[in-house]
């Protein structure tokens, strides 16, 4: 797996550097730094510009491109000790994704549970979680609703974001949970929301459409945790 950017490097090189094969540096760094990075354990390359933008797809590579381990995803059944789930139903763009990645490792969710997409590009959301994707247990579950019969059964609560639902902060948070966050266009199916223990909202102090998935999902699970 190739991921490239220097922020989603170097979180690799600080915390899993047993997980990169290759660094490859498409740029001059320091002698103590070079050397430092010649000692820990995987192959360095030393590569010209135009291969490097070939291997990232003339994307922004910053001279820093990797090739890492897979991730892999884990089952749902795995989930049997996490008290706090984040589910993402239909959220698609990649830079979304990981921005919500990197709060929920910030606000302390156990695991991310994706639904409703067939694929999910791992690559790009590890370079947009800035790299914190390989320290999140991660979840792919086709159905939502069979999803949330599970969590219940599990005696998990699950709260949903709508603008229909209860302020946030007058909502007392306790035990087992999960959030539901839906997709960027339509939210969360009414079939879905039928089914929600609580739903929930972030109250705006001036008239205003809507906040982007991935902030809104900040502040949801800022007062959940």
């Amino acid at each position: 797996m190739l991921i490239y950017g220097k922020q989603p490097i170097y979180y690799y090189l600080e915390r899993h550097p047993q997980k990169i094969k290759t660094l490859y540096l498409a740029k001059d760094v320091d002698k103590k730094e070079y050397s430092r990075l010649m000692k820990m354990g995987f192959e360095v390359k030393r590569i010209p510009q135009d291969a490097a933008q070939k291997m990232s797809k003339n994307s922004n590579h910053q001279g820093f491109l990797a090739d890492i381990d897979e991730i892999s995803t884990v089952e749902l059944y795995e989930l049997d000790k996490a008290d706090f789930i984040l589910i993402l139903n239909g959220i698609t763009d990649v830079g979304n994704i990981g921005g919500i990645v990197r709060s929920a490792y910030a606000f302390g969710v156990d695991a991310i549970v994706v639904c409703g997409l067939k694929q999910l590009a791992l690559e790009p959301i590890i370079r947009s979680s800035t790299g914190v994707l390989v320290d999140i247990p991660l979840v792919l579950y086709h159905n939502i609703y069979d999803l949330m019969h599970e969590v219940k059964q599990a005696g998990i609560t699950i709260y949903g974001a709508d603008m229909s639902g209860e302020d946030i902060r007058d909502v007392t948070i306790s035990g087992r949970r999960a959030l539901l966050l839906g997709s960027e266009s339509d939210g969360i199916p009414s079939r879905a929301l039928a089914k929600l223990d609580k739903t929930v909202k972030i109250e705006m102090m001036h008239d205003f459409d809507s906040l982007n998935v991935s902030v809104a999902g900040a502040i949801l699970m800022d007062r959940m945790r």
